[in-house]
């Protein structure tokens, strides 16, 4: 196993508010499903506002409930593992909850980082992370990149090969 990909407990060992320091910890969450430049920037993005990167990977039961039937195409496992390999992320912690609430409020992260899809009040963990000390940044969306629409594509791109077959 990648010793990038922890429990939360193992996380919490390692990168807990008392093994900090002085290293500022950020924390950011999703699905990853097909990692697409969008993901690698916004991480990217994440990195740099801090010394250390955790990424809560929502597990497969998790990714089904939010995204439908047919998802993940790729395996939490397999997920965690091409994130835990990115140079910007230091560790990957899967939840299965349809919230990182739990994550959140265990690890008590530095900074809290989402995209700018998310209105400021719906941000999970934001009540924790601020009465922590923390702070919560949004992130731009790099336009032009969704896992859905790549999913979109490749049905729709199938469904005209075998029309001209």
């Amino acid at each position: 196993m990648n010793p990038a990909i922890l429990t939360l407990d193992e996380a919490i060992l390692r990168f807990g508010r008392e093994k900090r320091n002085g290293r500022r910890i950020v924390f950011t969450n999703g699905c990853f499903d097909l990692l697409h430049p969008g993901h690698i920037r916004s991480l990217e993005l994440a990195r740099g506002l801090g010394d250390v990167l955790i990424v809560g990977l929502n597990g497969d039961a998790s990714v089904r409930q939010l995204k439908g039937p047919g998802r993940p195409v790729i395996a939490e496992r397999e997920r965690a593992e091409i994130l835990a390999a990115l140079e910007s992320v230091d560790a990957v912690v899967i939840f299965d909850d349809l919230t990182p609430r739990e994550v959140i409020s265990r690890l008590l992260p530095d900074v809290l980082v989402k995209g700018g899809d998310w209105a400021g009040d719906q941000i999970v963990g934001r009540e924790e992370v601020e009465a922590a000390g923390g702070r919560v940044v949004s992130i731009p969306v790099v336009p032009g990149y969704s896992t859905t629409a790549i999913l979109r594509k490749i049905r729709e791109g199938a469904r005209a090969s075998r029309a001209e077959s």
